[in-house]
């Protein structure tokens, strides 16, 4: 097959392509993974006359891929919301980057197709945990106040099971979930069919945030809070949910949740506070394998002899 599809393995990368497939169905291969799984260009071996279609994964961290595949002459269309470093300059990319904190790739998508599948992207904003963004683009659709709901559940869902240190920690690979949502134009028809894919999702969310709600901040101030999960496999499925829900509780704080990894350290999911979307990506930049955006960022692997290196770099940070 000479068409790929690589997206990120979260709710904002997975109803972006939702969105652009039941706009042009094509056959391609599906190249994804977990939501911290973003050099996925390196899987793509793609000739020339290929089609990439790229999105919701950073442009920095897939840069050296991205100019192998443009150099062999197959055509990329790229969208994503995280820094992107320096972009090449080739007739072979068409990209749309647009990294202000209100913004994901789901509604860079939606603004691209003029809002052909306007309700995925609602779907992929929410789970993006842009709420405002969401009820902004939900204002513009035929819906109540109840099927927004639905919505917003099913994207926190969708993003809640792109969480795990491997494909094992899911309850579906995020190939397999794309497949059985890009069936339906509009996301309130998965949801109605008394979907059990819909149910599972919901029970195991609900399950997993059950067990976080108990956790108490190992350091907390006015300004910050950090949050340890043990290294179980709820724990490392809730990580990055749990931290959107401490956010949407506390949005004058900024939050870091870190669950124990089985080498001794630390995956890192950090939220600024949603009234100053701002600072994220800086912080965890300061550390070895950091990245993401403004708002929202992470470290995949924070050595534990650095946590109060991180702890007062997280402090610093917010307390300006």
């Amino acid at each position: 097959m000479t068409d790929f599809d690589v997206f990120n393995g979260d709710a904002d990368g997975i109803c972006a392509l939702v969105q652009l497939r039941n706009a042009e169905p094509r056959e391609a291969t599906l190249v994804t993974g977990v939501k911290r799984d973003i050099s996925l260009l390196k899987q793509v071996d793609a000739k020339a006359g290929g089609r990439v279609t790229t999105l919701d994964i950073s442009m920095d961290k897939n840069h050296a891929d991205l100019e192998r595949i443009l150099a062999a002459g197959a055509s990329v269309f790229y969208v994503d919301h995280h820094f992107p470093g320096e972009i090449p300059d080739s007739p072979n990319l068409t990209s749309i980057i647009n990294e202000a904190p209100d913004t994901c790739t789901s509604i860079l998508v939606n603004k691209h197709l003029k809002g052909a599948f306007c309700a995925w992207a609602v779907v992929g904003a929410f789970g993006d945990n842009l709420k405002k963004s969401a009820q902004a683009l939900a204002q513009t659709l035929d819906i109540s106040a109840a099927e927004v709901e639905l919505l917003e559940n099913l994207g926190i869902y969708i993003n809640y099971n792109g969480y795990g240190s491997d494909l094992q920690d899911l309850h579906f690979k995020p190939a397999e979930l794309f497949q059985k949502l890009v069936a339906y134009a509009n996301p309130l028809d998965f949801i109605r069919d008394g979907n059990e894919d819909f149910q599972r999702l919901e029970t195991g969310y609900r399950e997993d945030m059950g067990a976080a709600q108990s956790l108490q901040p190992e350091v907390a101030t006015d300004n910050s809070a950090i949050f340890v999960l043990p290294n179980e496999k709820w724990a490392r499925r809730v990580s990055g949910v749990y931290s959107n829900d401490l956010a949407n509780q506390n949005p004058d704080r900024a939050h870091a949740v870190l669950t124990a990894k089985a080498n001794g350290n630390y995956l890192v999911s950090v939220r600024a506070p949603l009234n100053n979307k701002t600072g994220a990506v800086d912080l965890c930049r300061q550390f070895p394998t950091g990245g993401g955006r403004a708002a929202a960022a992470g470290i995949n692997d924070l050595p534990a002899d650095m946590f109060n290196d991180f702890a007062k770099s997280l402090e610093a940070m917010y307390s300006r």
